[in-house]
Order: structure tokens, then sequence, then C-alpha cells
């Protein structure tokens, strides 16, 4: 009798392990923050963002609004990515001049299937886009956190990427590191240079478009 008891307590003490070994492994990183817009020096709007990590990989979820340059509301934005940040589903919900516009797409692969629904109509395409390619719609900056959460302060030489201006087209993108500061990186994505800064932790701190006077600063909590 004693030996059954013994074997039950080992067992469940075993399946205890396991289960907590396994939710250790998966636990989740949650980050949400405030991004302040600004242009012309001008504070024109904000995005509130959330970005996690789960067992799948991450999922960034964006909503905001902004009036200039552009007059845009995000009512909803969803990236999917895997764990090698690689975009698996992409959804945005929006508004520009009152007009409301979703665009949704599954990728796999390195092929895109959007489905564009703007005022009543819906429009399908298929893009093929190299499959490492960094999700970037315009004008949304919670997006740049992907390079951000991929990079860190760890870049040590300059690197070649690809962009996807979705649902538009896709374009190179150059990215290397400020050499006084190492969480500090320049991006140039077709011909436009900005300036980022990010931290240890892969945090979107700040985000620089001098040619489009622009400035998106991440608010302290």
């Amino acid at each position: 009798m004693f030996k059954k008891i013994l074997v039950i307590f080992i067992f469940i003490f075993l399946l205890l392990l396991c289960f907590f070994v396994f939710a250790a492994q998966y636990e989740e990183e949650v980050e949400s923050g405030v991004l302040s817009i600004y242009f012309q020096d001008e504070k024109v709007g904000y995005e509130e963002y959330t970005w996690q990590s789960d067992e799948m990989g991450y999922l960034l979820s964006v909503k905001g609004r902004m009036t200039k340059p552009v007059d845009m509301e995000i009512h909803s934005l969803i990236l999917r990515l895997d764990k090698s940040f690689i975009p698996r589903q992409f959804n945005f919900k929006f508004s520009v001049g009152g007009v409301v516009q979703e665009i949704s797409s599954l990728i796999m692969d390195g092929q895109v299937e959007n489905t564009i629904h703007v005022s009543g109509q819906e429009y399908k395409s298929t893009v093929k886009i190299k499959r490492d390619a960094f999700f970037l719609p315009n004008p949304v900056f919670s997006c740049y956190m992907v390079v951000a959460k991929k990079f860190r302060c760890n870049l040590q030489e300059p690197v070649e990427l690809s962009a996807y201006i979705i649902p538009l087209f896709e374009v190179p993108f150059s990215l290397e590191f400020d050499e006084e500061s190492p969480c500090s990186m320049i991006l140039e994505i077709s011909g436009i240079t900005m300036e980022m800064e990010t931290d240890d932790e892969g945090s979107l701190k700040f985000l620089h478009s001098p040619a489009q006077k622009l400035k998106v600063y991440k608010q302290n909590p």
C-alpha cells in the first residue's frame, strides 16, 4: 500500500514539474506603451501599442490617431509574427478623411494574399516579397518596433533588408548602427533616411525622419 502511494506521489510530482517547466518555457512577455507623434515640432497624434510573445511567436496590436501630415485614425492594427520575426498575418482597419478602409493579409513563404475593403468594395491581390521583409504600413510607426525587437542593441555591422509598404510595394531597406551609441540605428528606406533609438529590451524609444519632418517619442510610464 505504501509503495502504491509513493508511486502515485512521484507521478503527481513529475506531472507538476513538467507543467511548470512548460509554463516557464512559454511565459508571455507583454509590453504596452504610447508613442507621441510630432510633425514640424507640433504634437499631431499618438499610437497605443501592445507587444506580446507567446508559444507561436509575437503579436503587435496598435490603435491611435493623427491629424498631420495625414488625417488618419487607426481603429485596429494587428501583426502576427513567428519566432524569427517573419510576418504571418496582418489586419489593419483605419480611416482617412472619414473613409473607413481595411486590409487583411495572409503570408506564407513570402507570398502575400491581400484583401482590401473600401467604400463597400472588395479588392484582392497577391504579391510575392522576400520571406523576411518587414511590414511597414505608412504612416504607422509602431511597426518599426519589430526592427527594434529583432536587433535591439546588438547590431554590429550594416545589413541589407527589405520592407513591404503594405499593400503597395516592396522597397530596399538598409540598417546600420550609430558608432557613438550601440542602441541607435540609422535606417534608409527607399532613399529616406531615419534615425531610431531602442534599448536592450527592444523598445522603440525614438524615431526621426528629417525629410518628412516627423519625430516619434515613447511616452514615459
